[in-house]
């Protein structure tokens, strides 16, 4: 099922109710918070591109990547098909990433298609290629899909952010936190924006690019 889709501001204050009224803790990070933010992004080869950049690196780092990728005009998949591996390389990419967006470039994913398509049918088809593993395909689907009741939880931000906020003696793994999520839907998607917004208020950083 394709579900409700986050288009507005609007669409994430009815989520953030929704959830400040199951979970005190979530009124709680409201109040310290304020309004969350959209968060939407454009979809197709850019969007998952950058995820990819963005893994396992800091937000700084990756935005800084991905900073001297556009200005060298390699954010494309003709562009980066094109391009040789250490020109990409000296934008900042690991020798392992450049072969994942090679992989991307050649993928023709129908990007368009993966509008309508159910949830799970969208994980399936980016996680078939080299480099986008559970986490990225995730992220595309609530950010630049706006898929309402998607959550992310092999995030290490929102795993920290849920330990300090449910008060937890470790982090909760993956699986774990999967579970706890649960709870939250239809507004799971919220519910990350939530924790990466305390996250950023706890830890004085951002969480996610």
């Amino acid at each position: 099922m394709v579900g409700r889709i986050i288009k507005t501001e609007a669409c994430v204050a009815e989520g953030a109710e929704h959830l400040a009224r199951v979970e005190p803790r979530f009124a709680h990070v409201l109040e310290l918070t304020g309004p969350l933010p959209l968060r939407r992004r454009d979809d197709g080869f850019d969007a998952l591109f950058g995820a990819i950049v963005s893994q396992q690196v800091s937000v700084a780092a990756a935005d800084a990547i991905w900073g001297r990728l556009k200005a060298a005009g390699l954010t494309g998949p003709a562009a980066v098909a094109a391009a040789e591996d250490e020109t990409l390389r000296a934008a900042g990419l690991s020798r392992q990433k450049v072969r994942y967006a090679k992989a991307l470039a050649a993928s023709e994913i129908d990007f368009e298609a993966l509008r309508t398509a159910p949830t799970d049918e969208v994980v399936e088809t980016l996680v078939a290629v080299p480099g986008i593993g559970i986490w990225t395909a995730e992220i595309y689907t609530m950010f630049s899909l706006g898929r309402a009741d998607v959550f992310a939880p092999g995030d290490l931000a929102l795993q920290e952010s849920a330990r300090l906020l449910f008060a937890l003696d470790e982090r909760p793994k993956e699986k774990a936190l999967r579970e706890m999520a649960e709870a939250w839907s239809p507004w799971r998607a919220v519910a990350a924006r939530a924790l990466w917004a305390y996250y950023r208020v706890a830890k004085d950083r951002e969480g996610v690019r």
